[in-house]
């Protein structure tokens, strides 16, 4: 059946998210409109095709011992020199993140790999760019701020046009319990809690 290359990652919602896709394209990030906005849990990794359906029960499995959380993303930073990007900081979510983006590569689960930097959750708005266009960035970006509550992280598929796509949203608690409300960009949001948390 062969070989997909899979991302797992939550997805910021409208109208942060294409904002931040735009601005992202107005550095010349010709990658831009080909990656929606996101925080990675799972960096790009390739898969037997065949083993999606394993990788899906992973995915659900984590997602119902989750809860919704809250995010926030303010001000900007750089992995420069190490690495040519510049992002959004999270700053609120960032260990729910962490817990999750273990969790998706747990030794017992189908997605095992290694890093090949310590995780650190960001929004990347600029990548593998001219130097001046990423300062520009880091600049024009530094008083940015977005919060929402996090319901739900997503699989994600590239392509062979480099585009990612969306295979399934995996909602925390499995989608049961109170009465859940619409949020941006069509994210569930848990009723019951004043201030959600990831861990059950």
């Amino acid at each position: 059946m062969g070989t997909v290359t899979l991302g797992v990652s939550i997805a910021v919602p409208e109208p942060y998210g294409s904002l931040l896709q735009e601005r992202r394209a107005s550095f010349g990030d010709a990658a831009a409109f080909g990656i929606p906005t996101h925080v990675t849990l799972m960096p790009p990794t390739e898969a037997d095709s065949a083993d999606l359906p394993a990788i899906e029960a992973h995915l659900d499995t984590i997602a119902t011992a989750g809860r919704p959380f809250p995010m926030r993303l303010s001000g900007t930073g750089t992995f420069r020199p190490l690495s040519p990007v510049v992002f959004v900081q999270v700053v609120a979510g960032a260990s729910a993140c962490s817990w999750l983006q273990k969790r998706v590569r747990d030794a017992s689960g189908p997605l095992v790999r290694e890093l090949q930097f310590p995780y650190h959750p960001h929004v990347t708005v600029a990548h593998g760019i001219s130097e001046e266009a990423m300062d520009r960035a880091y600049e024009e970006l530094a008083d940015y701020e977005a919060a929402w509550t996090c319901g739900s992280f997503a699989l994600y598929e590239q392509g062979p046009d480099a585009v990612w796509r969306k295979l399934r949203d995996f909602p925390f608690g499995g989608g049961g319990g109170a009465p859940a409300v619409p949020a941006q960009g069509g994210y569930t949001i848990d009723a019951s809690s004043s201030a959600p948390s990831l861990r059950p």
